[in-house]
């Protein structure tokens, strides 16, 4: 197995538990909208990749979703890859594997798997082209490649250190060689990756957190993502982005707008299906 190499690797997160717990969260019902209306139609025992797996939630709600399917997710370390084992166990969900892979040389034979997921992948690796060309090559003709990035980001109430926050962001991530929120241009790499226009069916999601319960777990964690200890603050701190104070100040923004009835947090996605000709 090729492991994706220091080169290759941009994620600016760790996988810490609070990193985690925003990923925990993800399921093919909140984070796959463009994907499930597909399913019904993939073949009786379809084969499935699901890159950039992280501690698992999502490819083990494609495998109940999907219980006569083999799901395979691939994360480019080992350190989420034990939760999401444990998590596939503690479930009883059995049609699912989890190994370390790189996007970049996928280390599967040519037209393996009926679909090859990507969630909020892209803008995390070195190269999103080569990742697109070998998530294509490993998908069997007339499959489907399925990828959902983030586009943009709004909040209230407004607030000069969520902006601030904001900026760094976009900074980290670009300065760690990541292109963040790309989710407005999937369709173009995927047409520098060999797909044709008429392969591809562009969409938009969301993602929207206000209730007490929504804003406990994205704010709570992103009080505790943006702190100077983690490895995005050791990045922002050592590039000269931002002072440990300012991620203190930023951290107890993110817990104030939490106890915020009025808080409200979206995300916007882009994303794209491709079927492969």
């Amino acid at each position: 197995m090729t492991n994706l190499t220091q080169s290759s690797s941009v994620y600016a997160s760790d996988h810490s538990a609070a990193v985690l717990s925003t990923h925990n969260w993800r399921t093919a019902q909140n984070s796959l909208p463009h994907l499930l209306t597909y399913l019904s139609s993939l073949p009786k025992s379809p084969k499935v990749l699901d890159i950039g797996c992280g501690p698992g939630s999502i490819t083990i709600s494609l495998a109940k979703l999907l219980p006569k399917a083999h799901i395979t997710g691939v994360e480019y370390t080992s350190a989420p890859l034990v939760a999401a084992r444990t998590l596939a166990s503690s479930e009883s969900i059995s049609n699912v594997t989890f190994q370390e892979g790189d996007i970049h040389a996928l280390n599967f034979q040519d037209e393996s798997f009926d679909v090859v997921n990507a969630h909020q992948v892209l803008q995390h690796i070195r190269d999103p082209i080569q990742g697109l060309k070998e998530m294509r090559r490993v998908c069997k003709k007339g499959g489907l490649i399925a990828v959902r990035e983030s586009s943009q980001m709004s909040w209230y109430p407004l607030s000069p250190l969520f902006s601030r926050w904001h900026d760094l962001y976009l900074s980290v991530a670009k300065i760690n060689g990541g292109d963040p929120d790309p989710g407005g241009k999937l369709h173009v790499w995927a047409k520098e990756a060999g797909f044709k226009d008429k392969e591809m069916e562009c969409s938009t999601g969301s993602w929207c957190f206000h209730t007490k319960e929504e804003r406990v777990y994205w704010g709570g964690a992103f009080a505790e993502r943006v702190l100077p200890g983690t490895q995005w603050g050791g990045i922002a701190v050592e590039n000269g982005l931002a002072t440990k104070e300012e991620l203190d100040e930023i951290s107890r923004a993110w817990k104030g707008w939490v106890k915020d009835e009025d808080g409200w947090f979206g995300v916007l996605h882009g994303q794209v299906i491709c079927r492969k000709g």
